[in-house]
Protein backbone atom coordinates (compact mmCIF):
# COMPACT_ATOMS: atom_id res chain seq x y z
CA UNK A 1 0.00 0.00 0.00
CA UNK A 2 1.13 3.47 -0.53
CA UNK A 3 -0.25 6.80 0.03
CA UNK A 4 0.78 10.06 -1.35
CA UNK A 5 0.72 13.69 0.46
CA UNK A 6 0.57 16.71 -1.47
CA UNK A 7 2.48 20.04 -0.12
CA UNK A 8 1.00 23.05 -0.92
CA UNK A 9 3.59 25.31 -2.85
CA UNK A 10 2.05 28.37 -3.61
CA UNK A 11 0.93 30.91 -0.92
CA UNK A 12 -1.97 31.43 0.86
CA UNK A 13 -3.82 34.60 0.30
CA UNK A 14 -6.18 36.33 2.18
CA UNK A 15 -8.03 39.38 0.29
CA UNK A 16 -9.33 41.83 2.90
CA UNK A 17 -10.98 44.77 1.23
CA UNK A 18 -8.62 44.78 -1.94
CA UNK A 19 -5.59 44.25 0.44
CA UNK A 20 -3.86 41.20 0.10
CA UNK A 21 -1.85 39.19 2.56
CA UNK A 22 0.35 36.38 1.99
CA UNK A 23 0.77 33.91 3.99
CA UNK A 24 2.83 30.96 3.61
CA UNK A 25 2.24 27.58 1.82
CA UNK A 26 2.95 25.29 4.55
CA UNK A 27 4.15 25.68 8.32
CA UNK A 28 5.61 23.25 9.88
CA UNK A 29 3.31 21.74 13.21
CA UNK A 30 6.23 22.58 15.96
CA UNK A 31 6.43 26.04 14.72
CA UNK A 32 3.01 26.53 14.32
CA UNK A 33 2.27 25.16 18.12
CA UNK A 34 5.28 27.37 19.35
CA UNK A 35 3.74 30.20 18.08
CA UNK A 36 0.38 29.18 19.29
CA UNK A 37 1.58 28.89 22.65
CA UNK A 38 3.21 32.17 22.76
CA UNK A 39 -0.13 33.90 21.41
CA UNK A 40 -1.78 31.83 24.47
CA UNK A 41 0.42 32.99 27.32
CA UNK A 42 0.71 36.49 26.34
CA UNK A 43 -3.12 36.54 26.54
CA UNK A 44 -3.09 34.61 30.06
CA UNK A 45 0.05 36.78 31.40
CA UNK A 46 -1.97 40.11 30.71
CA UNK A 47 -5.37 38.19 32.58
CA UNK A 48 -7.75 39.00 29.54
CA UNK A 49 -10.70 37.42 28.78
CA UNK A 50 -11.44 38.34 25.43
CA UNK A 51 -15.52 37.64 26.52
CA UNK A 52 -15.44 40.24 29.37
CA UNK A 53 -13.58 43.18 27.90
CA UNK A 54 -15.63 45.52 30.32
CA UNK A 55 -13.59 44.84 33.09
CA UNK A 56 -10.30 44.83 31.09
CA UNK A 57 -7.23 47.75 30.57
CA UNK A 58 -7.05 48.83 27.45
CA UNK A 59 -3.54 48.63 27.78
CA UNK A 60 -3.82 45.20 28.25
CA UNK A 61 -6.29 44.55 25.61
CA UNK A 62 -3.89 46.74 23.29
CA UNK A 63 -1.29 44.19 24.00
CA UNK A 64 -3.39 41.37 23.29
CA UNK A 65 -4.45 42.15 20.43
CA UNK A 66 -0.69 42.74 19.48
CA UNK A 67 -0.05 39.24 19.92
CA UNK A 68 -2.97 38.14 18.41
CA UNK A 69 -1.22 39.79 15.09
CA UNK A 70 2.44 39.10 16.00
CA UNK A 71 1.07 35.23 16.08
CA UNK A 72 -0.43 35.61 12.32
CA UNK A 73 2.43 37.52 11.31
CA UNK A 74 4.39 34.61 12.01
CA UNK A 75 2.54 32.53 9.29
CA UNK A 76 2.89 35.06 6.60
CA UNK A 77 5.24 36.06 3.73
CA UNK A 78 7.84 38.18 5.17
CA UNK A 79 6.28 41.68 3.15
CA UNK A 80 2.75 40.74 4.33
CA UNK A 81 3.75 40.38 8.01
CA UNK A 82 5.62 43.70 7.27
CA UNK A 83 2.70 45.90 6.54
CA UNK A 84 0.81 43.46 9.21
CA UNK A 85 2.64 44.98 11.87
CA UNK A 86 3.67 48.10 10.77
CA UNK A 87 2.75 50.89 13.73
CA UNK A 88 2.57 54.44 12.82
CA UNK A 89 2.93 57.04 15.35
CA UNK A 90 0.52 59.90 14.28
CA UNK A 91 -0.15 63.77 14.93
CA UNK A 92 -2.52 65.75 13.32
CA UNK A 93 -3.10 62.74 10.51
CA UNK A 94 0.63 63.11 9.62
CA UNK A 95 2.95 59.74 10.52
CA UNK A 96 6.25 60.77 12.32
CA UNK A 97 7.57 57.68 13.02
CA UNK A 98 7.21 53.94 11.86
CA UNK A 99 7.59 51.06 14.24
CA UNK A 100 7.23 46.81 14.16
CA UNK A 101 7.75 46.68 17.80
CA UNK A 102 4.76 48.54 19.98
CA UNK A 103 7.24 48.99 22.93
CA UNK A 104 9.51 51.11 20.85
CA UNK A 105 6.25 53.16 19.36
CA UNK A 106 5.16 53.75 23.04
CA UNK A 107 8.05 54.75 23.81
CA UNK A 108 8.57 57.36 20.83
CA UNK A 109 5.08 58.51 21.44
CA UNK A 110 5.52 59.05 25.15
CA UNK A 111 8.22 61.77 24.09
CA UNK A 112 5.76 63.66 21.92
CA UNK A 113 2.72 65.82 22.63
CA UNK A 114 -0.63 64.83 20.98
CA UNK A 115 -0.03 61.83 19.14
CA UNK A 116 -1.04 58.46 19.00
CA UNK A 117 0.52 54.88 18.01
CA UNK A 118 -2.17 53.25 15.15
CA UNK A 119 -1.54 50.22 12.83
CA UNK A 120 -0.80 51.04 10.13
CA UNK A 121 -3.17 47.95 8.27
CA UNK A 122 -6.14 49.20 10.35
CA UNK A 123 -8.86 45.93 10.49
CA UNK A 124 -11.86 45.46 12.59
CA UNK A 125 -11.58 42.83 15.51
CA UNK A 126 -13.85 40.87 13.58
CA UNK A 127 -11.46 40.60 10.55
CA UNK A 128 -8.46 39.24 12.68
CA UNK A 129 -10.29 36.92 14.15
CA UNK A 130 -11.54 35.46 11.04
CA UNK A 131 -7.79 35.70 10.83
CA UNK A 132 -6.99 33.60 13.31
CA UNK A 133 -9.74 30.81 12.52
CA UNK A 134 -8.66 30.92 8.94
CA UNK A 135 -4.85 30.40 9.96
CA UNK A 136 -5.80 27.80 12.41
CA UNK A 137 -7.63 25.75 9.93
CA UNK A 138 -5.55 25.91 7.50
CA UNK A 139 -2.14 25.36 9.23
CA UNK A 140 -3.69 23.13 12.29
CA UNK A 141 -5.10 20.26 10.68
CA UNK A 142 -8.79 21.95 10.50
CA UNK A 143 -8.76 21.99 14.24
CA UNK A 144 -8.53 24.10 16.75
CA UNK A 145 -5.08 23.68 19.10
CA UNK A 146 -6.33 21.57 22.19
CA UNK A 147 -6.02 25.03 24.37
CA UNK A 148 -9.06 26.59 26.21
CA UNK A 149 -9.15 29.72 24.43
CA UNK A 150 -12.03 32.63 25.37
CA UNK A 151 -11.65 33.43 22.19
CA UNK A 152 -13.51 30.97 20.80
CA UNK A 153 -16.16 31.75 17.79
CA UNK A 154 -19.37 30.89 18.99
CA UNK A 155 -21.17 27.47 17.36
CA UNK A 156 -23.18 27.64 13.73
CA UNK A 157 -26.83 27.06 14.19
CA UNK A 158 -28.33 23.89 13.29
CA UNK A 159 -29.72 23.47 9.86
CA UNK A 160 -33.52 24.16 8.88
CA UNK A 161 -35.91 25.26 11.51
CA UNK A 162 -37.19 24.23 14.96
CA UNK A 163 -40.79 22.59 14.81
CA UNK A 164 -41.16 22.36 10.42
CA UNK A 165 -40.81 18.68 10.57
CA UNK A 166 -43.69 16.10 11.58
CA UNK A 167 -43.08 14.12 14.35
CA UNK A 168 -44.39 10.17 14.15
CA UNK A 169 -46.96 10.67 16.63
CA UNK A 170 -48.59 13.40 14.59
CA UNK A 171 -48.25 11.62 11.32
CA UNK A 172 -51.64 10.42 9.60
CA UNK A 173 -52.44 7.53 10.60
CA UNK A 174 -54.70 7.03 7.85
CA UNK A 175 -54.88 3.82 5.49
CA UNK A 176 -53.84 5.28 1.77
CA UNK A 177 -56.91 5.17 -0.43
CA UNK A 178 -58.79 6.07 2.40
Amino acid sequence: MRKSFALHTEPHVADIGGTELEFQPEVMGDEFMDAYAELRDAQKAKGVDLDNLADADPKDVRRTARALRLFLARQMLEESADLFLRLNVVKDGETLQTFQDLDQAEEFAAQHEGVRVADELRLPTRVIVELLEWVVELYGGGNRPTTSSSASSTPSRQAGRRGTGVSPSRASTRTPGR
